[in-house]
């Protein structure tokens, strides 16, 4: 099948405002899970070029807050909803500013990180498994009880280990595929819903600090 960068979907986006194409994942995947309500309080993590920020920010209205970060530079948004961060999600530095940003926990944190393709699909796959993990990391500081965290990563054997991780901090996790995306994709969306950090509850208990 011979990759198409400048399909319907992408010219739709453009006739429509939205910065990517992968706006349309977004309000799929957020119709089929409700993501995002009205009031929300979102971090999306990879959100150059900020297809998803918009979305985001239409979703969770004006009383609602995004934040978007990216390692690389992102025009700024209309949207008065939305700031955005220049830096590694990696970093301790820039955790610290999404949490002083943020204000108070968040209801949502969305993942479209994906690696520098090298062309070698072990390579590329492993690089892609461990943002996820990196993901999940932020989310797990950032979510408030009963959160959600969706990312995106591609079709592998290790998509097993990552979904017990996933499933030790979140009651419902699925596995799921927007029609947005392009024919002949691997990739696969994450959708973890009602946060609770069993780790952390594991830890307090062993602890002596929950009682029956």
């Amino acid at each position: 099948m011979i990759y198409q960068p400048k399909d319907a979907l992408y010219r739709r986006a453009k006739s429509e405002g939205y910065r990517s194409r992968a706006a349309y994942k977004l309000l799929e995947l957020n119709q089929r899970f409700h993501l995002i309500r009205p009031g929300d309080r979102v971090v999306d993590l990879g959100a150059a070029p900020g297809g998803w920020l918009q979305v985001a920010a239409r979703l969770a209205g004006k009383k609602g807050r995004v934040i978007g970060v990216d390692i690389q530079p992102i025009e700024p948004l209309r949207e008065e909803n939305v700031l955005v961060i220049q830096g590694d999600v990696g970093s301790e530095e820039c955790r610290q500013e999404i949490l002083a940003l943020l204000g108070s926990q968040a209801d949502c944190v969305l993942s479209d990180l994906s690696p520098r393709l090298s062309g070698i699909r072990d390579a590329d796959i492993s690089r892609s498994i461990g943002l996820v993990r990196s993901a999940l990391e932020v989310a797990c500081r950032l979510l408030r009880p009963g959160g959600s965290f969706l990312a995106k990563t591609f079709m592998a054997e290790e998509l097993s280990a990552l979904s017990a991780e996933l499933k030790r901090q979140f009651r419902s996790l699925q596995r799921t595929r927007p029609d947005a995306s392009r024919k002949g994709s691997s990739e696969i969306y994450l959708c973890a819903q009602e946060f609770h950090n069993q780790d952390d509850a594991s830890v307090r208990a062993e602890s002596g600090k929950i009682h029956e």
